[in-house]
């Protein structure tokens, strides 16, 4: 007899809402994370991203809806919540006057580890995080990204398995952003569940598994990134001629394209596999009009949240997601 092995999301949401005042902030939010991937809910400012952490994380309680949060419901045990996961907010949460080590013996002092057990997590992530040479500097001596690999570290002290993580890399240079992903990276591979929150569409890409847009407090358009980018249309061949007289030919044998006679280019409409670069390459080899340069664009993340979202958040709609 075969054993069926099932996972349970590690956060489910039905019809959540949220109102500060007259503004609606969440309308109807469903959606469901499954474990051990990563989750990311991209929108503009103001779309309710921060509030919708904010509630699943139980320091803001809904107007309405079902939560289910590593298992736990927040309503009514917030504790087995708190228990289970990781915060990591907009802005590094540490004592810049306390060293390093001081931050995160700190933590683990918070989290009732022990001296021992606390001293060995400590070391640990220290190493993990390459803090070594930092460990005995006060926080207020390093730098941004420093500082927010330091944020995480103190998010890791009590294994969760859950990790939400609210635009970590908001401000940081590209070395920081990229070592913060291999973080990520990592965390997932272990089986760790993260919940991503970010306006760098490129993070998106890099590390989701699914993806959410959140516009105006309802999810817009849901799916993998390349199930996204399927949806948008606009993936097109780009071909370059040396000449008119050869830009002439290729005009007439590919039919109607768009031109540019300055330019001396073809935009050709394709998905950008292969199979319809082949059909389009060997028609032009045909006719004797073989491009100079060819590039290739489908559409990508950026379209998909143009696409998707409306217009940006006003100062209003701004000051309630901060709340």
């Amino acid at each position: 007899m075969t054993s069926t092995v099932t996972t349970r999301p590690a956060v489910s949401v039905t019809g959540l809402r949220k109102t500060f005042g007259d503004k609606i902030v969440l309308d109807g939010i469903d959606l469901t994370v499954t474990e051990g991937t990563v989750f990311a809910l991209l929108g503009p400012n103001g779309a309710g991203k921060t509030t919708m952490v904010r509630i699943l994380a139980t320091l803001l309680p809904p107007d309405g809806g079902t939560i289910t949060v590593a298992g736990h419901d927040p309503a009514s045990d917030p504790d087995g919540v708190r228990a289970a996961i990781g915060l990591t907010g907009q802005f590094a949460a540490v004592d810049k006057l306390l060293t390093v080590r001081e931050n995160l013996r700190l933590m683990a002092d918070l989290h009732r580890l022990g001296r021992a057990e606390g001293a060995r997590r400590v070391a640990g992530l220290i190493e993990r995080f390459d803090l070594g040479e930092s460990a005995a500097k006060p926080v207020s001596l390093l730098s941004g990204g420093q500082q927010r690999r330091l944020d995480l570290a103190m998010t890791l002290v009590g294994d969760p398995r859950l990790i939400f993580l609210d635009e970590p890399t908001t401000g940081l240079d590209p070395r920081s952003r990229h070592a913060m992903w291999q973080i990520v990276r990592e965390l997932v591979a272990e089986g760790v569940t993260v919940f991503l929150t970010t306006q760098y569409l490129d993070e998106a890409d890099e590390l989701a598994d699914r993806i959410a847009v959140l516009d105006h407090g309802r999810i817009v358009v849901e799916g993998t990134a390349d199930e996204l980018k399927r949806r948008i249309p606009g993936g097109h061949l780009l071909l370059r001629f040396a000449d008119p007289a050869t830009l002439d030919a290729a005009a007439f044998a590919l039919g109607a394209v768009q031109r540019d006679d300055n330019a001396l280019t073809l935009q050709v409409p394709s998905d950008g596999d292969v199979t319809s670069l082949q059909v389009v390459l060997g028609t032009l080899e045909r006719a004797g009009a073989k491009p100079d340069h060819l590039t290739i664009h489908t559409p990508d993340l950026d379209d998909v949240f143009f696409a998707f979202t409306g217009a940006p958040a006003t100062t209003h709609e701004v000051a309630e997601e901060t709340r």
